[in-house]
């Protein structure tokens, strides 16, 4: 009888909290909170995209896994055209290799301040760490030979600063040139930031998120044809992520197709 009374008090408190907050608690809650997003990021030495997975552990915690791709630059490429002659389009003089990311990671999200009412923002912490691939390959380049005072001859070949100034550059390249002399270079990285969720949709995730990253190679990797290419990069970043809280009693929610279905029906409501 104790522990039906007990039952009974912390219902009702619990129903009458909920009812007192007001216009956020109007909507269906899902009490997993497992997460599926996708994230468009800029980062300070390229941009990238990323899709994560998220867990929850306990009230305030989560576990999740994440693969990002995207792109490393130096901080010396500068776009330029050829100083002597109207040739098409730019190209950043000394580049020699392309260089893309593949990151696996898996990481802990711990949240700090909980939403007050629908217009709040949750903040939340959150570090990941695993293997990184470097992808890079060949830049080619359009060179102009002379053949004749008036007259030139246009290859496509690897650029040699010490034989190529950028007046011999025609043009860059397809991008397909080169693609037969793909490189790869595993290392290891570590990811920290802040998330700041800000949806007022339930079901739905709407966060920017800063933080930083360091990655760490074997090797240098030789994107530009200078000695300062890097082995270590630490960066800053920004991204703004977008995905669905999983709701396992209802699976026909947890495709991200409904959200773009549930905000038709919001618009465009039916009055009886």
């Amino acid at each position: 009888m104790r522990r039906l009374l007990m039952i009974s008090f912390l219902y009702s408190c619990c129903t009458g909290f909920l009812f007192a907050q007001g216009e956020i608690d109007q909507q269906q809650k899902i009490f997993f909170r497992n997460e599926r997003s996708f994230a468009a990021l800029l980062n300070s030495d390229g941009y990238g995209i990323s899709y994560r997975e998220a867990k929850r552990v306990d009230y305030l915690n989560k576990r999740f896994f994440e693969v990002e791709f995207g792109n490393l630059k130096h901080p010396r490429e500068y776009r330029e055209s050829n100083p002597l002659y109207q040739t098409p389009g730019t190209f950043i003089y000394g580049k020699l290799n392309s260089v893309f990311y593949l990151r696996g990671s898996y990481g802990h999200q711990h949240e700090m301040f909980k939403k007050a009412d629908l217009g709040g923002i949750a903040v939340r912490f959150f570090y990941s760490g695993g293997p990184t691939l470097a992808i890079y390959k060949p830049i080619y380049y359009r060179i102009l030979y002379p053949i004749s005072l008036n007259e030139f001859e246009i290859r496509d070949e690897k650029l040699d600063v010490n034989v190529h100034p950028p007046y011999d550059i025609y043009s860059r390249a397809s991008f397909t040139k080169g693609l037969n002399e793909i490189k790869f270079l595993p290392g290891l990285f570590i990811k920290a930031g802040f998330n700041f969720e800000y949806s007022k949709l339930d079901k739905v995730i709407h966060a920017v998120e800063v933080g930083a990253t360091f990655s760490a190679f074997p090797k240098k990797i030789p994107i530009m044809a200078t000695y300062d290419n890097k082995a270590l990069y630490f960066s800053l970043f920004v991204s703004y992520r977008f995905g669905i809280i999983i709701d396992p009693l209802n699976p026909e929610t947890n495709k991200f197709s409904y959200i773009f279905k549930r905000k038709r029906a919001t618009a465009n409501p039916v009055n009886y």
